[in-house]
């Protein structure tokens, strides 16, 4: 018995040491251990624009862009909620990295494009990045009627190219805490047809966008872009809208006020015709619903739960 209590004592003693070693080396690992930064944005959008963040590799994201008309339109149109600009978008994550989208608007029977990649992904352990950097190549082509394209001129010949536009925008942003985020937009949008030669047909623009989280589930967004005034056909202004983001499970609400009616970038920074100081506001809303059609870490788990199963 004596001898049976002597070598419990050496197995306990034995033991000690290499069980502070073993937490040693997990300790090691979790300061390895490389953490992005996420949830800079609760969803894809800002509001018109795009934000720092992707749909997850393998979901999609059902989006619903509403703009009522704009509310100094007065009573005899309920204060613009008689009219409606739609947009209904897919947004898929190819990769973690990699994002492509399509949509449609109601706004000139436009059908748009796009791709995003993230070039560089904060961390908030086990790197050194302090910044998101994303770009995002989109195009959008006009599809109405000859007769209703707001170039129409039964004189000149219509060619299918003057339908599209093109927009190149590179998106540089840091969570700066649990509560606050900060994003810069510089851009160029292409138009192949503009009114004359007096016009660009490249658009410099730069946007600035930001986020301040109120609660667990509510936050406030904003965002502005600035287009160089001799850039901007006459009658276009700056784009600025701001509103609230209302995540509730695999939703996201965000209900804004904005002076655009384009949800895509050629619509909303290179043709929006309100101005805050005259009440060309409209309010709007969008609605984001994803759905994980494809999870490339079940493989995993199932080969996990096989082996746990085996042993067992």
């Amino acid at each position: 018995m004596r001898q049976l209590f002597i070598v419990a004592l050496l197995g306990v003693a034995t033991a000690l040491p290499a069980q502070d070693d073993l937490l040693s080396l997990l300790g090691e690992e979790e300061e390895d251990l490389v953490i992005m930064t996420d949830a800079s944005f609760k969803t894809t959008r800002v509001i018109n624009s795009h934000s720092l963040e992707n749909v997850a590799h393998g979901v999609l994201d059902f989006k619903i862009g509403h703009r009522f008309g704009f509310l100094n339109e007065g009573f005899n149109e309920f204060f613009g909620l008689d009219q409606a600009t739609i947009r209904l978008g897919l947004d898929y994550g190819v990769t973690p990295q990699l994002m492509v989208g399509i949509g449609r608007s109601s706004y000139q029977k436009t059908v748009d494009g796009f791709v995003k990649y993230k070039l560089l992904r904060q961390c908030d352990q086990g790197c050194n990045m302090p910044i998101t950097l994303a770009g995002v190549a989109a195009m959008s082509m006009n599809t109405q009627e000859e007769e209703d394209l707001p170039w129409y001129d039964p004189t000149v010949e219509n060619y299918f190219s003057h339908r599209l536009a093109y927009s190149f925008q590179l998106i540089a942003g840091r969570k700066f805490s649990e509560s606050f985020t900060l994003q810069l937009m510089p851009g160029l949008v292409h138009k192949n047809l503009v009114p004359d030669s007096t016009y660009a047909h490249d658009i410099l623009n730069m946007g600035v966008a930001g986020r301040i989280k109120l609660t667990k589930r509510v936050a406030i967004n904003a965002e502005y872009f600035y287009v160089p005034p001799d850039m901007l056909e006459d009658g276009y202004y700056n784009s600025f809208s701001i509103g609230f983001d209302i995540e509730t499970g695999g939703h996201v609400f965000q209900l804004h006020a904005t002076n655009s009616t384009g949800m895509f970038e050629r619509a909303y920074i290179t043709e929006t015709v309100g101005q805050w100081s005259e009440g060309d506001i409209h309010f709007g809303f969008n609605i984001s619903r994803v759905f994980t059609l494809h999870d490339p870490k079940a493989k995993a788990r199932e080969r996990i739960r096989e082996q746990e199963q085996g042993e067992g």
